[in-house]
């Protein structure tokens, strides 16, 4: 995903200890596979691994193991750790490919395997080869268990498929790569293994780990300037009732508790794909030797249904039919929005404070992260209120774990300082316009919380939101994620030292943890596992607040990468004619095998993959190709926007026949409806039920659809303002690859063809 580091060593939902345990007796051996990625090569250095085993030289440079270029940025490396090597101490190193110069090795500590996972960080390399130059790689790093017949199974595999590239000189394996007709012969039509090769510069900085505390709110009462930060990205100044989210006023919930099961022990039935979202679905007749499912959503919320052989709560997510109606979606959106704003209630109410409850390494910041970009996509003014942020530029970084122990009285007054500034902060911001504040910080104790519900009373209302983990290798890869990442540690060298007085300072929040019992509250309880889950929820109501616990509900932080492309270049798209339903021109074609190749090639090994198409037949076209049985969904929220009167004509059409039209939508694309037909807004409300499949997904997902739905599902996941949606680049013919999990959302472009 271009990110600056990544690692996939945790297993995951991959495989259970019962697995490891087999491969372990049954000589299963550590494959590692290592890439290092620079764009500014220096053609003369080489990259190289050396280590403390004799597999990778014994720490004599002489004896480094060279990596090989896959691509033009892309070097590659795979060993075989021998089981009878538990640790692994290692660097990398240049060398110089045509004389003696002595190597340069890259700056900071050993990297370390351990059991046959990676320690510490996934950082950087970065090589200095003068007073003033460093030169920085990517560093890509993946290890997984394998049977010694795996391995062998794999090699012959390789051999049997190794064909030589006649263009790069590098070994490619040739797949599909059948005979096409049309503009272009086989070889451009098919495509390369090496997908890199079509790596494009994303136009945002969403390519990198950034930790997201980073990117809360800047502390206004500690900078000594008079207004907030923009720096959040919040843009939109839309009113509520265009810009609220879709839904129907819930009954206030008590003492509810809505159980997420395991997707990975829930009935499918042949044929048929799993869908909880609101909505309804029915089959399709099979198209092209694809399966195909039909999904029509509509407005409303979902039912909170009592189940009768249980004293829980279940989330029964089907939309009864009695509830449409045939208002157009569009329309009905707006209505259920300005009903909704009407239902507010008190002004008090009009305020939201979600104010974040949990141990540390337990995903508060991240959850937090996720709320607020939802919201923001929504058109709610919504702003992050990190208190460690606060902590930081008050107190610097470099607070050890004693600062946060319970009876040390100068640290909790310093903490319930600078808490107190954030949350006067934060209201003060609500006064000004905003909307909903989330609160991000432990706030474990009853005491914290009740200092908070005095400083907001009157002011606005607050929801906690608790989040629980039981599951002690999600609370470990979190904890060394924190420690690599969070600005806390930056200046500790030693890992191991950082990892202590994490878990010092854990251990001092443990103490004198207490459990939410008061007030409104959401609490999710093993929810970041992927495998299932509860939120349990206490004095909810209102508009906002139900849709907040319906994203919660469908949210989780299983990796999985979403792709999303335009279909092809279609007949209307060669005349410049807006709207329409017609078919692929030549090129398009051309794009769907060449999409159909990627794919097949991106996906191999995700059995669990879909495609999803809008309802017209220039998406379905495009995806028609895509083999590997993949099961192919359309969406009618997917459709482009409609254009009503103006659908088929060209722009200079209009700027011809309606040029009061054209002025309009010159001077707000956002808000601009087409006579008879949508706008961006519009758009949004439609989509709302997709972002939260998307989220819920387990899997990855390809979307295949139109330029300004992409436009608006691009912007929930770059956290782009609203104003900027109807200008975001998505051009023919390229893929957009966001990578969701655990550090965030990272993203990464390929660009099949001009």
């Amino acid at each position: 995903m271009g990110a600056g580091a990544s690692k996939n060593l945790d297993g995951g939902s991959h495989g259970s200890e019962e697995r490891e345990e087999n491969l372990d007796q049954a000589g299963g051996q550590l494959y590692v596979s290592l890439k290092m990625e620079n764009f500014k090569l220096k053609g003369e250095l080489v990259p190289h691994i050396y280590g403390s085993a004799p597999l990778v030289g014994s720490w004599d440079s002489s004896k480094a193991l060279s990596l090989e270029r896959e691509s033009a940025s892309m070097w590659e490396l795979s060993f075989v750790v021998p089981p009878n090597h538990e640790s692994l101490d290692f660097k990398f190193l240049l060398k110089p490919k045509y004389s003696n110069s002595p190597c340069i090795v890259e700056e900071g500590p050993n990297r370390l395997f351990l059991g046959g996972m990676l320690q510490g960080d996934t950082r950087m390399a970065l090589f200095r080869l003068g007073a003033d130059e460093v030169l920085e790689y990517r560093v890509f790093i993946k290890a997984d268990r394998v049977s010694p017949f795996d391995l062998a199974a794999s090699w012959r595999a390789y051999q049997d498929n190794l064909r030589p590239s006649a263009a790069r000189g590098i070994p490619d394996v040739s797949i599909n790569s059948s005979s096409e007709t049309g503009p272009e012969n086989s070889s451009s039509a098919s495509l390369e293994l090496d997908l890199e090769h079509y790596v494009v510069p994303a136009p945002s900085s969403n390519s990198g780990h950034v930790y997201a505390a980073n990117l809360t709110e800047t502390p206004r009462s500690l900078t000594g300037f008079g207004v907030h930060s923009n720096a959040d990205k919040v843009g939109n100044t839309s009113s509520s009732k265009e810009s609220s989210i879709l839904g129907d006023q819930p009954a206030t919930v008590k003492d509810m508790t809505i159980i997420v099961p395991d997707p990975s022990k829930m009935y499918m039935g042949s044929g048929m794909v799993e869908s909880k979202s609101v909505g309804t679905f029915s089959h399709l007749p099979k198209q092209d030797s694809h399966r195909g499912l039909f999904v029509d959503r509509g407005v409303g919320s979902p039912r909170l249904v009592k189940s009768p052989s249980t004293s829980a709560f279940f989330a029964d997510l089907k939309l009864d039919t009695e509830s449409k109606n045939s208002m157009p979606a569009a329309a009905g959106a707006v209505a259920a929005a300005a009903i909704a704003d009407q239902m507010l209630g008190p002004k008090e109410d009009r305020h939201l404070a979600i104010v974040l409850v949990g141990l540390p390494a337990r995903g508060k910041t991240f959850t937090a992260a996720k709320l607020t970009r939802y919201l923001r996509w929504l058109g709610h003014e919504t702003k992050h209120f990190n208190v460690g942020k606060y902590r930081r530029l008050k107190h610097g970084t470099n607070q050890s774990a004693d600062f946060f122990r319970a009876d040390n009285p100068e640290g909790m007054e310093a903490r319930n300082e600078v808490a107190a500034l954030a949350m006067e902060d934060m209201i003060s911001w609500m006064q000004e316009g905003g909307q909903v504040g989330i609160f991000d910080a432990t706030n474990s104790t009853r005491k914290r919380r009740n200092m908070l519900m005095k400083l907001a009373e009157g002011k606005c209302r607050i929801i906690f939101l608790e989040t629980l983990c039981n599951d002690q290798r999600i609370i470990e890869r979190n904890i060394r994620l924190k420690i690599q990442q969070s600005p806390d540690y930056a200046d500790e060298p030693d890992f191991e030292a950082g990892y202590r007085d994490f878990k010092a300072r854990l251990d001092n929040y443990e103490k004198v943890y207490e459990p939410v019992e008061e007030g409104s509250y959401i609490k999710m309880i093993d929810m970041v596992s992927g495998h299932g889950g509860q939120i349990q929820v206490n004095n909810i109501s209102g508009y906002l607040p139900g849709r907040i616990v319906f994203f919660l509900v469908n949210t989780h932080l299983t990796p999985r990468p979403i792709l999303l492309t335009r279909h092809g270049e279609s007949m209307d798209n060669v005349r410049g004619r807006i709207g329409g339903d017609t078919e692929l021109s030549e090129a398009g074609k051309v794009y769907s095998k060449k999409l159909a190749n990627f794919v097949e090639k991106r996906l191999k090994s995700e059995r669990a993959a879909s495609i999803w198409t809008s309802t017209l037949q220039r998406t379905i076209l495009t995806a028609s190709p895509i083999g590997g049985g993949f099961p192919k969904i359309q969406w009618r929220a997917l459709d482009e926007i409609y254009a009503g009167v103006c659908d088929g004509m060209t722009y200079e059409e209009i700027k011809k026949n309606m040029p009061e039209e054209y002025e309009a939508r010159k001077k707000d694309k956002l808000r601009y409806r087409y006579p008879r037909g949508e706008s961006y807004l519009d758009v949004i409300q439609r989509l709302e039920p997709v972002i939260i499949e998307l989220e819920r997904q387990r899997a990855p997902v390809v979307v295949i659809s139109h330029q300004a739905v992409l436009r608006a599902l691009y912007a929930y996941f770059a956290d782009r303002p609203l104003k900027e949606i109807p200008h975001i680049e998505v051009p023919l013919h390229t893929i957009i690859e966001i990578q969701m999990g655990v550090t965030g959302v990272q993203e990464k472009r390929y660009k099949l063809m001009d």
